[in-house]
């Protein structure tokens, strides 16, 4: 199955490692540190104009975690995945 994160963008929701709120995970630290290297890293990809209101951690296709900048909530994200969940 498949998360649809928006801007045509759809990640397999195998892959995905977690889906997270930048409001409270950007106090921590690390959070901020990890996210500033996958910018440097080119690991980023922002989908949307708008101000992002979570990020999507998913398994790249090297193996190399990738994180998707999203502007819905990590409660509409989640909606969507358990959406698309076999019964």
């Amino acid at each position: 199955m498949y998360l649809h994160l928006g801007q045509n963008i759809m990640v397999r929701t195998q892959d995905v490692i977690g889906i997270f709120d930048l409001d409270n995970t950007t106090w921590s630290f690390r959070t901020r540190r990890f996210l500033e290297q996958a910018e440097r890293e080119g690991r980023v990809i922002p989908l949307g104009e708008d101000l992002p209101r979570s990020f999507v951690l998913a398994d790249g296709e090297e193996g190399t975690p990738v994180v998707y900048l999203v502007p819905l909530s990590p409660a509409a994200l989640s909606a969507r995945g358990s959406r698309n969940l076999p019964i």
